[in-house]
């Protein structure tokens, strides 16, 4: 049950750190941009997956499904496109809603692992996974909208000035 934590770790330690930053540091800091880079290492680090453990993950998938290794190397690298799409930002609100797109495409192969005993890793997830891994789909989910597909209101921002840099933010309406 590492994999979560790990997938966790990743998503929110730039978020935090940029919070952390001595004030004279952070205040050049866009916070979503450190959030984007969480997003970045979360889908490199599954994207890692689906090569380390092609064949594994390629029994995530119902036996009807041809080409399975195929398909597990091609979203790989689906996932390395929506890494680095993160990080650019003129790309980032489109690569946000591809992301979320997959995120919710992409969790039933989840379900049928878990009511499979699929093994991933040297074992076989037990339907508690599902009470793991389905809250965590939620927190990247509402971490990728948060962040990445919201647009944030300057007005959210006047009590919070640290949080990010005003040339970032869209005008307020008169």
């Amino acid at each position: 049950m590492t994999t979560p934590l790990i997938m966790l770790f990743l998503l929110v330690v730039p978020f935090i750190v940029a919070l952390l930053l001595p004030a004279n540091v952070n205040r050049y800091i866009d916070f979503r941009d450190a959030a984007a880079v969480g997003l970045a290492l979360l889908f490199i680090f599954t994207g890692m997956g689906h090569f380390i453990q092609t064949e594994a993950m390629s029994q995530m998938l119902p036996p009807w499904v041809s080409e399975r290794i195929l398909i597990v190397q091609l979203t790989g690298i689906l996932e390395f496109v929506i890494a680095a799409g993160f990080i650019v930002r003129r790309s980032r609100r489109l690569t946000a809603y591809i992301a979320a797109a997959i995120l919710v495409l992409f969790f039933p192969v989840n379900i049928y692992e878990v009511i499979n005993h699929i093994p991933i890793g040297g074992h076989a997830w037990e339907p508690v996974y599902l009470f793991i891994r389905a809250p965590l789909q939620l927190i990247i989910l509402f971490w990728v909208y948060w962040f990445a597909i919201r647009r944030p209101n300057p007005a959210e921002w006047k009590d919070f000035p640290r949080l990010t840099r005003p040339s970032n933010l869209p005008k307020a309406a008169s």
